[in-house]
């Protein structure tokens, strides 16, 4: 990992736009429920704040495999938060 800068980034911007996707399905399905949508928003948002409080703990031994971990549960919430979007 290059930095913690850039995790910081990976995470705004991958769930900043799941949520974009969730506002566009919203305003090209005006219909239709948009509960769902609503809480895939939620799930995402939830996801932002745990991530980063992970991000910003200052209580870890080893820097180096906390913040991979972080990685890799970012990439798996990212996966089930886009299969639920595809859904829709």
């Amino acid at each position: 990992m290059a930095s913690i800068k850039n995790l910081k980034k990976d995470i705004n911007y991958t769930l900043g736009d799941i949520i974009e996707e969730c506002y566009l399905w919203e305003l090209e399905n005006p219909e239709a429920e948009t509960v769902k949508s609503q809480q895939i928003i939620d799930e995402a948002i939830v996801a932002f704040d745990g991530l980063l409080d992970k991000v910003n703990a200052k209580d870890v031994e080893n820097k180096k495999t906390h913040f991979k971990a972080i990685s890799v549960e970012l990439e798996e919430k990212v996966k089930a938060l886009i299969g639920k979007v595809n859904e829709l």
